[in-house]
């Protein structure tokens, strides 16, 4: 099982080196992208509940903290998959598009009492669409016919990604600490063309491109006691320390026509224009009999503190600079919930483990100087055993979750997103007597 172990990391980070957008949302035109759940497994079937939870089997990277509740014995290995359907909405006409795409892979170990640890690949970012429109010139250059159309495409593909390693750690019962430390980096190209049918008129291109190799520090923090024999109270919180990126962003600006091989390029570029925000998280869990858990967790990301590069024109001077009120705040809240009614029972049905959840979230875009789309999710999911004559704690976590982001006037967006995501849990650090 450890060369399976090495094996499939060989397969993730080659995965990653060729790594597919994992959205076709148009919303992922703006900013930095659609920001990535960045939840496991066993998160994903509660719709990413994760502040207050301490899992011994399950890794949860949402809290560092969380690590030093990892069984002693234990090496554990997650990963996951997803697949996506989604549908688009604007004026009565609707488009369909599917995506699948590896979603994370993360492991975390027991280095001594009280202290875990965990490492792994998280995405933070995507950034795919692809669309166009055509249209009748109202007005004619002096060289267009009344046939004349114009058609803007727009496409963007790329995203950001995180290699983390952290630590959590129990210096006196019932509290914990955490940090990860991730390396991000990541690459994003937007392109919008305006062509003319008339060969005779300009096709003006802008192209937007940014590199990013830059770091990410979270840390975290839980408070968990016994109320009573059999009910738990954990609360928990994280902060994500927001910071410039120091990528360059650049903005091409593109004029040529079709019968003419030049083209006339204008270069921006923006120094040090990219950055993440603070970002503070709490939550409570209660757990009962170690069987059933609820909790809810509330999310609050600074994306208002951020400026971002924007392409402009005044008094017939292009621009590309940093552009204030291009975000607002983000406010997420999740409410979600675990039962198994023994994961040590002999039976299939006892060991199993039903999870659901449900969160609403505010839009941390701006488009056009209106707020972008809110969003409203529910999942659910199971935990399912995998019993074999050498393990029976691994699990193969399959959940289920629908999205909606709509904002008046522009495009509604339902998805459904199955994802499938598998945790191997395996006795590493046991002693075993030989008589």
């Amino acid at each position: 099982m450890k060369k399976f172990i090495v094996t499939a990391w060989m397969a993730v980070f080659s995965m990653v080196a060729f790594a597919q957008s994992s959205t076709k949302s148009p919303y992922s035109q703006y900013g930095l992208g659609v920001l990535a759940d960045q939840s496991n497994g066993f998160n994903r079937g509660m719709n990413g509940l994760a502040y207050g939870l301490r899992e011994h089997n399950q890794v949860n990277f949402k809290n560092p903290a969380s690590y030093s509740a990892i069984d002693s014995l234990s090496f554990i290995f997650d990963a996951g998959v997803s697949l996506q359907l989604s549908n688009f909405e604007e004026n009565g006409l609707r488009k369909n598009a599917k995506t699948a795409n590896f979603e994370y892979a993360t492991a975390a170990f027991r280095i001594a009492k009280h202290f875990g640890a965990s490492f792994g690949i998280m995405p933070f970012s995507n950034i795919g669409y692809d669309f166009s429109n055509t249209e009748r010139v109202n007005e004619f250059p002096s060289t267009t016919t009344a046939s004349t159309t114009y058609t803007n495409t727009f496409h963007g593909e790329g995203g950001l990604h995180q290699v983390y390693i952290g630590a959590g750690w129990e210096p006196i019962r019932g509290i914990s600490l955490g940090v990860n430390f991730s390396y991000l980096w990541g690459e994003y190209t937007r392109s919008a063309i305006n062509s003319y049918s008339d060969a005779y008129v300009n096709t003006i291109s802008k192209i937007y491109a940014g590199s990013v190799s830059s770091y990410k520090v979270d840390f975290g923090i839980q408070l968990s006691r016994m109320i009573t024999k059999t009910d738990r109270l954990t609360l928990g919180a994280v902060y994500n320390m927001g910071h410039k990126l120091g990528a360059d962003p650049e903005c091409l600006l593109i004029s040529s026509k079709s019968q003419y091989a030049q083209n006339d390029t204008t270069k921006f570029t923006v120094k040090d224009g990219l950055a993440i925000p603070d970002m503070f998280g709490g939550g409570i869990s209660w757990e009962h009999n170690n069987q059933f858990a609820i909790g809810i967790d509330y999310q609050w990301q600074r994306w208002s503190k951020i400026d971002f590069p924007i392409y402009t024109i005044t008094n017939d001077q292009p621009s590309y600079k940093l552009v204030s009120n291009q975000f607002s705040d983000n406010h997420k809240l999740t409410f979600g919930g675990e039962y198994c009614k023994n994961e040590r029972a002999r039976s299939f049905l006892g060991r199993l483990h039903y999870r659901a959840g449900v969160s609403y979230a505010t839009p941390y875009l701006k488009i056009n100087g209106e707020d972008g789309p809110r969003e409203v999710s529910v999942s659910a999911g199971f935990g399912i055993p995998i019993i074999n004559g050498y393990n029976n704690r691994s699990i193969l976590n399959i959940s289920g979750q629908w999205v909606n982001q709509k904002a008046s006037g522009f495009i509604n967006e339902n998805s459904f997103r199955i994802n499938i995501c598998f945790t191997f849990n395996e006795r590493w650090f046991a002693k075993f007597k030989v008589e």
